[in-house]
């Protein structure tokens, strides 16, 4: 079962930071798809680890996008970025054991932030890049 969803609604209008959405929830739903119920506390923080290089990666590439293109808002945007990362570290923090793994409430909170991001932040910068057209 997946964690998160794709929705048309993630897209934003840069082709590369596009292509970059499909592919990291693809990879959280991989990623979470392996580890099963039977995974110990170095494979999940393991897995998160990566998960958070890749959004930090993903997030960088945005980033340099939204400078380039000199957005308004940059500021607010990256803090929510910021927010997600930190959030992540926050998790692998607390994978003591498998029993602190919880793949519903990691889900339940990926799939909040993404919606979340995307129908504020993404849809702002979705909009400010049309508007510039």
């Amino acid at each position: 079962m997946n964690l998160i969803a794709w929705r048309e609604e993630f897209t934003i209008g840069l082709p590369d930071v596009d292509h970059e959405h499909r592919e990291l929830i693809a990879m959280i739903n991989a990623l979470h798809e392996s580890l099963g119920p039977d995974a110990d506390a170095a494979q999940i923080v393991e897995a998160l680890g990566e998960i958070h290089a890749r959004i930090a990666a993903h997030f960088a590439l945005e980033e340099r996008e939204m400078r380039q293109l000199k957005y308004d808002s940059i500021a607010e945007h990256k803090d929510d970025h910021e927010r997600l990362l930190d959030d992540i570290l926050d998790i692998i923090d607390t994978v003591e054991s498998p029993a602190a793994y919880d793949p519903e409430a990691l889900g339940e909170r990926l799939s909040r932030w993404f919606s979340d991001h995307f129908r504020t932040h993404d849809l702002r910068l979705h909009r400010w890049l049309a508007g510039r057209h």
